[in-house]
């Protein structure tokens, strides 16, 4: 029992360390509010009023289907030009799109002859040349393929593609781009709380104090991992109650309890983790310096950017020993398909395992750090 006292009363002594730290309050409310909300909102990597300009050297009914066929919120209302104001206008960054359709389009493709159309990109804009790209060529194919269509009569297709769109009926980024900001925030901020408060003790002489009180380092850690933990999981809950299902109106299938209760798992490991970074850094610049080291690839690699089947199966072998993967898994498993504890059951337990591990490692080094200061 004295145990639990002194670890719940070191927990509250960080928890007022806390409120008095106003930049860290600051980054808690950003990061999972307007952080959220942004990464919703916008989305970079979307095509969203790219630039476009046509020159339309047939203007012919099948030329003028396809400059209506690009309209917003892909592409802008398409500019009209001549020939030989497409290189200047991307020269001078005007246009990201230039299309240009040659004289006698239609008349060719009428006759069944072989044509080309041709599409400038301006490849400095990376991804929406990446994406646009594909959608220019999806437009202009599907406006030939109904000119023809109402040329020739209708055909009929020897096959129906029958699509059923589970989990996001309606392809909403949104969805996706909110909730994964929430998992990737919780790794980041965990591991930045209980690192900072390690520091911030060092920094300050307080971690002296500690040395002469009646406490044991596995005490110290522990309340550092119990009072960062909760502030992050209750700011987690806050966010997908408040900014998600409320203001992004973003439909959660499964049980958030189930979540957080994953989420205390995975904070478990990465407060830990947190607590060995701010062992090796001398003050905070060197933390932020380890933690880009540490942070890109957890939240890179973990499943949640790009799906790990597509990695090589060497990382994916490797990312098995850290605990966003099944963090991840667990987390999109019950947020957008609705699981329960009896598919997620395996994350949890090796969130568990893996949590214990590096508690435990942190926590040897913990104590040789705590030994060289006395």
């Amino acid at each position: 029992m004295r145990h639990l006292i002194n670890i719940y009363r070191l927990g509250v002594k960080e928890l007022w360390s806390l409120r008095r730290d106003k930049i860290m309050l600051f980054l808690i409310l950003y990061t999972f509010t307007l952080s959220v909300y942004t990464a919703a909102t916008a989305m970079p990597d979307t095509l969203n009023k790219a630039p476009i300009a046509i020159v339309d050297e047939d203007a012919s009914a099948l030329s003028a289907r396809i400059v209506s066929a690009f309209y917003p919120p892909y592409f802008t209302i398409p500019e009209l030009i001549s020939l030989a104001e497409g290189d200047a206008g991307m020269d001078a960054g005007r246009y990201t799109f230039v299309l240009n359709i040659p004289p006698g389009f239609q008349s060719d493709i009428l006759a069944g002859n072989i044509t080309n159309i041709q599409l400038n990109t301006d490849a400095t804009r990376m991804s929406q040349a990446f994406s646009g790209s594909g959608y220019v060529q999806q437009i202009v194919m599907t406006e030939i393929a109904e000119f023809l269509q109402h040329q020739r009569g209708e055909t009929a297709e020897p096959v129906e593609l029958a699509l059923r769109v589970r989990f996001n009926p309606t392809l909403e980024k949104a969805w996706f781009g909110s909730v994964m900001q929430i998992i990737n925030n919780v790794t980041m901020l965990s591991i930045i709380l209980t690192g900072a408060a390690l520091i911030r003790e060092r920094e300050h002489g307080t971690i002296e104090h500690l040395l002469v009180m009646p406490v044991t380092p596995t005490e110290i850690m522990l309340a550092k991992v119990w009072s960062m933990g909760l502030v992050v999981l209750c700011a987690a809950a806050f966010s997908l109650t408040v900014v998600i299902q409320g203001a992004l109106q973003v439909p959660i299938e499964g049980s958030v309890a189930l979540f957080l209760t994953g989420a205390a798992l995975h904070l478990f490991a990465t407060t830990s983790m947190g607590i060995f970074l701010a062992t090796l850094a001398r003050n905070m610049p060197q933390f932020g310096m380890l933690m880009v080291l540490i942070l890109l690839p957890l939240q890179m690699l973990s499943g949640g950017s790009t799906p790990r089947e597509s990695m090589p199966e060497l990382v994916q072998n490797i990312m098995l020993a850290a605990p966003t993967t099944h963090f991840v898994s667990q987390a999109q498993a019950i947020l957008y398909r609705g699981a329960g504890i009896d598919v997620v059951w395996p994350q949890f337990l090796w969130l568990l395992l893996i949590g214990s591990c590096l508690f435990l490692f942190s926590l040897s080094r913990f104590r040789k750090a705590i030994s060289q200061m006395a």
